[in-house]
């Protein structure tokens, strides 16, 4: 009788003791939590990311295109147009990320008024996850 017993009470605490934790639900951009502003040369890209469990942080990437766009709306210069992006660690409370990155664009030789500075190929990338959320446009 005992050994049964004993037995059921071995196979019940390797199974709570021996079971993994769960690592993430389903993580994905929360769409309408966006905001995407330019200000001068720096774009910046805020958000929410969900269903990510106990993680206990996550590692997001904003990338994008900048180009520098004359009076006439026209992009005049190859040297003129770069790729930027910017990357940090953001913690996970309660399943969710909220986050915040800054990209400022730099170019040689300068673009300088009347000239402005326009990004496109905006994508952000959650390298933890494996996941990514592009807007197409410029900004």
């Amino acid at each position: 009788m005992r050994r049964p017993l004993l037995i059921l009470l071995a196979v019940l605490s390797a199974l709570v003791f021996g079971a993994p934790a769960a690592v993430a639900g389903s993580a994905h951009f929360i769409n309408n939590a966006f905001e995407i502003s330019r200000s001068g040369d720096t774009l910046t890209v805020a958000g929410k990311e969900a269903g990510l469990g106990d993680l206990a942080q996550v590692h997001i990437v904003v990338s994008a295109t900048a180009l520098c766009i004359n009076n006439g709306g026209n992009h005049p210069r190859a040297v003129n147009k770069a790729s930027f992006s910017a990357g940090d660690d953001f913690p996970v409370q309660n399943g969710k990320a909220d986050f915040s990155l800054s990209l400022t664009a730099t170019f040689q030789p300068e673009c300088s008024p009347p000239m402005t500075v326009q990004f496109t190929d905006v994508k952000v990338t959650d390298t933890t996850n494996g996941i990514s959320q592009s807007f197409p446009g410029t900004f």
